[in-house]
């Protein structure tokens, strides 16, 4: 077997375990999935700019809750369908990832970080300021009969995670095509030598734009479908918390792998429910995997594989 039949045997053999997994778990696990596979959206996106570009933002989560205002805002004021709402989410959340890049990528680095997490707490603050609209804190939930796709009720286990695996699948495969593109490649080369790709012809700031945009394009539809999926839309999602969780499902799943931001999710989601269960100090858990993470395995768990011989990990 070649390594590209291994490469599309490997997804297409995840995303075929997905959905035999909704007849085997129970619901409450099969509910905790669904939430893990769009949450795996985000850190995609998060994993396009920061695994594949080396762009660290501290901003996603204005561009999570981008997505789902978009969503949330359609349904309940302009009385759009929950399919052109969800694609709302996603216009909204690249729209507002080219606008953050544009100027954001006028700074490198630690700059760049801190110029983002101000865009994301300005757009935190916007929320609340805005709350008679969009909730606050508090927060709205859209009404049952909103959350339909056809015939389909999106509050409904079966087809919430039927959906929920759908969105998965195909942003999966999308992100593992980006990344075996030409475009990908460059990517990956102005991650690791900005300079050397600039004399070759490319314009770094261009392939950031467009990076931080499709980038962008993930979280705002993540945003949107876990505001649809899960019946719930607050400004407690633009928070930091919620640009730093990417970062670390990125990184304990391994950075600059394609699937490794999906293991990241269902590793970090089980490890704070099972930590929560057992002490209220769950955080200092996961702070201790961190640090053996960073100890053993820095590269994060695909990475680590990769680097010890699984070379045709994408």
């Amino acid at each position: 077997m070649t390594a590209s039949q291994k490469i599309w045997a490997l997804h297409l053999g995840l995303i075929a375990v997905l959905f035999a997994a909704q007849y085997v778990l129970p619901p409450y696990h099969a509910t905790n999935l669904a939430r893990i596979m769009v949450l795996s959206i985000f850190a995609m996106g998060y994993n396009i700019a920061f695994g594949y570009t080396g762009l660290l933002s501290l901003g996603h989560a204005l561009f999570f809750a981008a997505g789902m205002y978009g969503m949330g805002l359609s349904l309940t004021l302009l009385g759009w369908t929950a399919l052109p709402a969800l694609i709302a989410g996603l216009v909204a959340g690249g729209l507002l990832a080219g606008a953050v890049g544009v100027l954001a990528l006028r700074t490198a680095g630690v700059s760049f970080m801190i110029v983002t997490l101000m865009f994301a707490q300005a757009g935190y603050l916007a929320l609340l300021y805005f709350g008679t609209i969009t909730g606050g804190d508090e927060g709205f939930n859209p009404d049952r009969s909103l959350r339909m796709i056809g015939s389909l009720d999106l509050s409904a286990d079966t087809p919430r995670y039927l959906v929920a695996l759908g969105l998965f699948a195909l942003a999966l495969l999308l992100c593992l095509w980006l990344v075996r593109s030409p475009f990908g490649r460059v990517m990956v080369a102005m991650r690791e030598n900005e300079e050397r790709s600039r004399m070759l012809g490319y314009n770094p700031f261009a392939i950031k734009l467009i990076t931080l945009v499709l980038s962008g394009f993930y979280a705002g539809l993540a945003g949107a479908a876990y505001g649809l999926l899960f019946g719930y839309v607050g400004a407690t999602f633009a928070t930091i918390q919620y640009s730093i969780l990417p970062m670390l499902y990125v990184l304990l799943g391994g950075a600059g792998t394609v699937i490794g931001p999906f293991l990241g999710a269902l590793a970090m989601f089980y490890l704070i429910d099972l930590a929560s269960g057992i002490t209220d100090a769950y955080f200092f858990v996961v702070g201790a995997a961190l640090v053996a993470l960073v100890l053993f395995a820095p590269k994060g768990i695909l990475g680590a594989l990769r680097e010890r011989g699984v070379r045709w990990l994408p």
